[in-house]
């Protein structure tokens, strides 16, 4: 309770009990809750459409809980680095569905490894789950249209997916920790301390998310065509 009640600096994972004021706790799950119960509705719908889709939704889940799991601390910025996984998942759910799978990886981190917190998880998921997995779904598909292959399409949608979920976390510290001095100073501060890990850990993400996708259009052509994302040829298997 002491931590809610005197917000303070710490280096923990993700965004911690007490890193954030209680006002901008509230307001950043305020913003995080729409994104929740869309998803939802979209996730009820989808179900009902393709039995396949939920169970395969959990395995996403499951593995973005394990690749977000792998703290590198920045003591610096109150919190730590690590790869979150939300652009490879956006890429094969959908950015809405990421939301959903952010939220469950986060929420049991929080509530069983003391990673995170509970009154931080909606900036948690506004940085991983909207920020991350929205870019990262854009990027993939913009740059599919403009001609790239799978892997350069899937590596910049890791990289991307990853630099602004950090890019978020540090507005998130900026805004609540910056008091009456200046949030672009304490935003470019706490950016700068995360980039000697988070540069390479988000090139390989980017390499990551590649992989994982080149792998299944080798291996499983028909999940990437089921989920949309490489539609087979007429015939194909």
């Amino acid at each position: 309770m002491g931590t809610l009640l005197a917000p303070r600096p710490a280096a923990a994972m993700h965004l911690a009990e007490g890193v954030l004021p209680l006002g901008w706790c509230a307001a950043w799950n305020a913003l995080a809750l729409p994104f929740v119960a869309i998803a939802l509705h979209l996730l009820r719908r989808r179900t009902q459409q393709d039995a396949f889709y939920k169970p395969f939704v959990g395995l996403i889940a499951a593995a973005v809980f394990a690749i977000s799991c792998m703290p590198v601390p920045v003591p610096t910025a109150g919190t730590c680095s690590h790869p979150c996984g939300t652009g490879l998942a956006a890429v094969l759910i959908g950015p809405w569905m990421t939301v959903l799978v952010t939220v469950v990886a986060l929420l049991i981190q929080a509530l069983f490894l003391a990673h995170g917190g509970l009154t931080t998880l909606g900036a948690d998921v506004a940085s991983m789950g909207i920020a991350g997995a929205f870019t990262g779904y854009f990027v993939f598909h913009l740059a599919r249209r403009c001609g790239a292959n799978l892997w350069v399409a899937g590596f910049l949608a890791g990289v991307t997916s990853d630099w602004a979920t950090y890019a978020t976390t540090a507005l998130a510290l900026a805004l609540g920790l910056s008091g009456e001095g200046s949030v672009t100073a304490m935003f470019t501060g706490v950016a700068l301390a995360f980039v000697p890990t988070q540069l390479p850990l988000g090139l390989l993400e980017g390499v990551m998310t590649a992989g994982a996708l080149a792998f299944l259009r080798t291996r499983r052509p028909d999940i990437l065509d089921r989920l949309q994302v490489v539609r087979l040829a007429p015939g194909a298997s």
